[in-house]
């Protein structure tokens, strides 16, 4: 250990931009076995683990990359699975820059931070390759039976361990596909679409009962699953797109990133492209509005869709974005361009096409709720033409109540209201997790939730059979 003096921080190669923004293949290659036992190596080993408390699901992230550094790896890979669920997903969409990484005491040091996703990634695949990730095979049969609305990671993540629990599990999904927004949502470039096929595979190898094309509340009401499942989870995310407020629900050319990245999925899984030929990007100028993740995922999938330009705006700064500095960066390199400091105030059309868009040139005032300095207009204004304007400003949840014909507890955003060390809703024998408790979040925030809610569970149904017993 301590070899962060001696040893340089190396991230995997990256395919160069040129080549990748040619396809949608993952950019970013795995470390060889000496690699990885490297930059494993550069660890400290400090005396308070900044990077595991950063860490949303507490992973224990020193004790693994010493056995990796030791050339452990299938123990390293049984120290990260103890408590995540999908360590494959975390190594790749996490972002490392704002959590693990971004705490680590050697990259404050000035040396650079451990490369802890990619070697998560490292370790994960090995135990794929190799075969050490069996399917579960629970040995307690409890005679009871979970049901779980929505196949995102919250919801996976709570199948993985009920079913390891002993539980019977089935879970309900409006798609034709298991991942929700593993699947849908997040680029190929990110995260390859097999990563999440292999896990929902192991699952359905571990027990789970999928149900797939099969909306509840409307192929089967509410009513139907609180009468045959002892216990009933709502993990169904957040979907409802957040508007610009510019008067665009007639302009068919100004659209929600959702809609365009499953578009862009539903395709790349083999899928007819839609007749709506605003869901492609190819030959057009595209405008994406917004600073996280999701506006990151948009501009780069509309360069591998050959548009002529990209240009994200955003109203704050880039040292004021909500997104992954790392993304910001790979998004620059392919051609991207960013137009900082600028709010948009309307959109000129023309037969309900938008030809152009005029944003307020911001500069930034006092630090808002948010912790960030808030933009203030000028008086300048500026316009650019468009062909396409995607709008990637986040997410709120539909009305569960109104969906699923229940009487849920819910908050003033219109999520629905737990208990957060239960995560147990007004109706006792209903939970509920991930985005749809928290709002639009992080995969790894989604995975501790269905690791937690699972443990909860488990005790309302141990409850339930005392109770029954006596």
């Amino acid at each position: 250990m301590l070899e962060f003096f001696k040893k340089k921080q190396s991230s995997p190669t990256k395919t160069e931009s040129e080549k990748r923004i040619k396809d949608f293949q993952e950019i970013y290659n795995d470390y060889n076995t000496e690699e990885s036992i490297e930059q494993s190596s550069r660890c400290s080993q400090c005396g308070i683990p900044y990077c595991q408390i950063h860490c949303p699901l507490n992973n224990n992230i020193p004790d693994w990359l010493k056995y990796i550094a030791e050339d452990r790896l299938e123990e390293a890979y049984e120290i990260s699975s103890a408590t995540n669920a999908f360590p494959e997903v975390c190594g790749r969409v996490c972002p490392q820059d704002r959590l693990c990484e971004g705490n680590c005491v050697v990259e404050k040091a000035g040396f650079g931070s451990i490369t802890i996703g990619s070697l998560e990634k490292h370790i994960t695949e090995t135990a794929w390759n190799n075969g050490w990730i069996k399917p579960i095979t629970s040995d307690k049969n409890q005679n009871q039976k979970v049901a779980i609305i929505g196949s995102g990671p919250a919801g996976l993540a709570a199948a993985t361990y009920l079913i390891e629990y002993g539980y019977e599990v089935e879970v309900f999904e409006k798609n034709d596909r298991i991942g929700g927004l593993m699947i849908y949502g997040i680029p190929n470039f990110k995260l390859d679409k097999s990563v999440v096929i292999r896990r929902s595979d192991w699952l359905k190898e571990s027990g789970v009962i999928f149900h797939t094309n099969c909306e509840v509340g409307k192929d089967l009401s509410f009513e139907d699953l609180e009468k045959k499942f002892d216990a009933i989870l709502i993990s169904t995310g957040v979907y409802k797109a957040r508007s610009l407020d510019l008067n665009t629900e007639k302009v068919s050319n100004s659209i929600p990133a959702l809609e365009y990245l499953i578009e862009s999925n539903k395709v790349g899984l083999g899928d007819k492209p839609s007749l709506n030929s605003h869901l492609s990007a190819k030959n057009k100028k595209v405008i994406v509005i917004g600073g996280g993740d999701t506006a990151m995922d948009c501009v780069r999938t509309a360069v591998r869709q050959e548009a002529s330009e990209v240009i994200c705006l955003y109203r704050r700064n880039k040292e004021n974005m909500p997104g992954s500095a790392r993304e910001v960066t790979n998004a620059e390199q392919e051609g991207v361009k960013f137009k900082w400091l600028s709010v948009p105030s309307k959109i000129v059309q023309q037969n309900e096409i938008a030809s152009s868009l005029v944003y307020k040139v911001a500069e930034l005032g006092e630090v808002d709720e948010s912790g960030r300095r808030s933009p203030v207009d000028t008086g300048i204004e500026e316009t650019l033409k468009s062909d396409l304007i995607i709008e990637a400003l986040g997410f709120q949840p539909e009305n569960i109540n109104e969906k699923f014909n229940t009487n849920l507890n819910l908050t003033g955003w219109g999520t629905i209201k737990v208990d957060f060390n239960k995560f147990q809703t007004s109706n006792p024998k209903i939970f509920a997790a991930g985005d749809i408790v928290r709002g639009a979040s992080l995969v790894v925030w989604a995975i501790h939730d269905g690791r937690e809610v699972a443990k909860t569970i488990k005790q309302f149904l141990e409850n339930k059979k005392i109770k029954k017993a006596s």
